[in-house]
């Protein structure tokens, strides 16, 4: 990226988060907030949130296709397959955060997740009822009025923990439903609060 096309997407106003890191800027303005119904792709984020527990981020999706390569592309019933020499491989995989624990909750939660999609026919369907189908709209005037978590988010770890997923605490869910557009908390003044998010 040049420095010209950079300064550009600087000069629009945005959640201060974004920061100037092209790779969040584009993460920000084509995906956070955006509502997501794709299972395969809820399930992304939700590992990948996982994933972050502790970390930045950036760390996390400056990995993402790694994680992509790594996990099968998030498909969740290959992932139920991982047997220990696939584990041996992932903590030996730089392109990945290498816990132990989350990668045997990546393994986990592909079993819950698929428990869910038979239950209620999509994992869309499961997940989106904590907000009533709808996009929760908040318009915060600046980044420190977001919540790290909500009731909302709250009852859907409480939820989701009895199914059997983990990693899954409410500060990790309201990202979650940041990250899935069940919850729009662009700030007012930028330019994505703007705009209709499809």
């Amino acid at each position: 990226m040049t420095a010209v096309k950079l300064a550009r997407m600087l000069e629009i106003s945005r959640c201060d988060w974004s920061g100037d890191d092209p790779l969040m800027i584009r993460y920000h303005d084509e995906e956070w907030g955006v509502p997501v119904h794709d299972d395969r792709l809820l399930f992304e984020f939700l590992i990948l949130e996982g994933a972050q527990a502790g970390l930045s981020w950036r760390t996390i999706l400056k990995r993402r296709e790694n994680y992509r390569a790594a996990f099968d592309n998030f498909d969740a019933k290959k992932i139920v397959r991982y047997d220990e020499r696939k584990i041996a491989r992932l903590l030996a995989d730089e392109g990945i955060i290498r816990n132990r624990l989350k990668i045997a909750a990546t393994i986990q939660n592909a079993k819950a997740f698929l428990a869910a999609q038979k239950e209620f026919g999509s994992f869309d369907k499961f997940i989106w009822q904590f907000v009533d189908g709808k996009p929760v709209i908040n318009r915060p005037s600046r980044g420190s009025e977001i919540p790290a978590r909500t009731p909302v988010s709250d009852a859907m770890s409480k939820a989701l923990k009895q199914r059997g997923f983990s990693f899954v605490g409410s500060t990790i869910c309201y990202a979650f439903m940041q990250a899935v557009g069940m919850v729009n908390d662009h700030v007012a003044d930028c330019f994505r609060a703007k705009k209709r998010l499809k």
